[in-house]
């Protein structure tokens, strides 16, 4: 007996997915297609267009995590479905969050008993972290400037030139002005003496990292600390520190525990780090916390009650995932202190075994330190003929992503590469790269130049852009943007093309 049935093209697709109709016609790119299609064939799909993508673990530009132990990857799959904000529906959940924030305020030696609890929340980033602490500076700024029965529309906030793009948007976002001191040729953090003399009676606080994004260098908050005590004493003011530490605040504790930049400091308020970062978890978690209750304002914090209890919220996302939460509780009790010290200790090895491997070519300048966050900066000893650009270039070719990019100001002719070692990044692979790189140098090195412009060019023409801008508000770019005109300027140079900065 012969029964006849009709295949459908979810059945035509499981068995022949690349001769269905679904992969041979294109989708709209930009507007939601008209009719469904089957699960395994969209699937197809999106896998395929993602084969494009770089590989995560050879993205040595990037701090964020990139690799967990499969048992936390069950966890984070079993809570995606959680939203964090219910807390009355999730109170487990809630409660490992807090007991996350109280790990993390005593490893940076917050001022809390056995029997208290710390203050702090946890958010999507580092950058929603600043968002918050930036705004609880700023308010308690305003709120004693109203009590004095002074002037308090123009805040300013203190950091280096060499700050992450979130403390612009912080700036920018909630009108602060930003007060940037300059970096200098071999110096690449801010410098703590002009740091505090930069600051007013207007400077809600003034912001350190620990971990240069461009470097990986710890700034100096102790001395920060000392200098801005001496202010504060002969001024009346009480300007007081806030420390990014998105990347050195796992580091710091576990490799040099006698460094002090943290609670340990009077003047430092708040903290911020990035557990999405050397805190080992997945994108996005970060944490910020503060010293005492007095530190953030009440008004900042929102009461709601319409899921379920009465729940406090300081945050700028609403809804977010559980997900990360839980992974970075599963990093703290799975490593522990130990586990962390390793991971870290091994990060450092590694980044040692690639700068020695780099300074062996005798072709680069190492501009990262020893002390600092595990990664290698370098630069070319001569720039002259080739540029760190067509390195970088180069390298992708192997699966490498190195980011290479100028200094900001003062110290823009400085063009450098920069590998960032997680733990995923072990020593073969290392000495993979130098083998890499010590290939695409024999290789450029046989190929015509390509700059048509001596560098020492690029610090003339930015003086002179700066020349030009004078006395023109209304179109006077930032530092940034002229750094931005730098980099186009030098992968103009890269790929052959005369180019001015402006």
């Amino acid at each position: 007996m012969v029964i006849t049935t009709t295949i459908v093209d979810s059945d035509e697709n499981l068995n022949s997915t690349f001769a269905s109709r679904y992969v041979r016609t294109p989708l709209p790119r930009f507007k939601m297609p008209a009719n469904s299609m089957p699960k395994d064939a969209a699937y197809q799909v999106i896998s395929d267009e993602l084969m494009l993508d770089g590989n995560p673990r050879l993205n040595l530009a990037s701090f964020v995590t990139t690799w967990m132990e499969p048992e936390c990857n069950d966890l984070i799959m079993a809570s995606i479905n959680k939203n964090y904000v219910d807390m009355d529906e999730y109170p487990v959940t809630t409660e490992l969050q807090n007991r996350c924030v109280n790990m993390i305020a005593h490893l940076f030696n917050a001022p809390v008993g056995d029997s208290e609890t710390a203050v702090g929340v946890g958010t999507v980033g580092s950058s929603e972290a600043i968002m918050l602490a930036g705004l609880a500076f700023k308010r308690k700024w305003q709120n004693k400037r109203k009590a004095e029965g002074k002037p308090y529309d123009k805040p300013n906030i203190v950091t280096g030139a060499n700050v992450q793009v979130c403390w612009e948007k912080f700036a920018r976002y909630f009108e602060v002005e930003l007060k940037e001191v300059k970096l200098t040729e071999g110096y690449y953090v801010m410098d703590p003496v002009k740091a505090a003399e930069m600051v007013d009676e207007n400077t809600i606080c003034v912001a350190a990292i620990l971990g240069s994004t461009l470097t990986g260098e710890f700034e100096d908050v102790k001395l920060l600390n000392e200098l801005l005590t001496k202010k504060n004493k002969e001024t009346g003011w009480d300007t007081p520190i806030h420390v990014d530490a998105a990347s050195g605040g796992f580091i710091a504790p576990f490799l040099w525990p006698d460094l002090e930049w943290d609670f340990r400091l009077p003047l430092v308020k708040s903290i911020n780090v990035s557990g999405h970062k050397y805190g080992l978890v997945y994108a996005g978690v970060g944490w910020v916390v503060w010293r005492t209750k007095e530190d953030l304002p009440d008004e900042l914090i929102f009461h709601i009650n319409y899921l379920g209890s009465d729940q406090p919220t300081f945050t700028l996302n609403f809804s977010k995932g559980s997900s990360q939460i839980i992974a970075q509780y599963y990093q703290f009790i799975r490593l522990g202190f130990e586990g962390y010290k390793s991971i870290i200790e091994n990060c450092l090895e590694n980044a040692r075994v690639l700068k020695d491997g780099l300074e062996k070519t005798g072709r680069f300048d190492i501009v990262s330190k020893d002390v600092g966050v595990p990664l290698v900066a370098f630069s070319l000893k001569d720039s002259s003929k080739h540029t760190v650009f067509e390195i970088a270039e180069s390298l992708r070719r192997f699966g490498w992503i190195i980011p290479a990019y100028t200094m900001p100001a003062d110290a823009q002719n400085i063009a450098v590469l920069r590998v960032v070692v997680r733990e995923d990044f072990s020593r073969s692979l290392a000495e993979r790269l130098v083998l890499h790189i010590e290939q695409v140098l024999k290789e450029t090195d046989l190929l015509p130049s390509r700059v048509a412009v001596p560098a020492a060019h690029i610090a003339a023409t930015v003086d002179k852009t700066r020349e030009n801008m004078e006395g023109k508000k209304a179109d006077k770019k930032s530092t940034r943007d002229i750094h931005e005109e730098i980099a186009l300027y030098w992968r103009r140079l890269a790929s052959g093309r005369r180019a001015g900065v402006c």
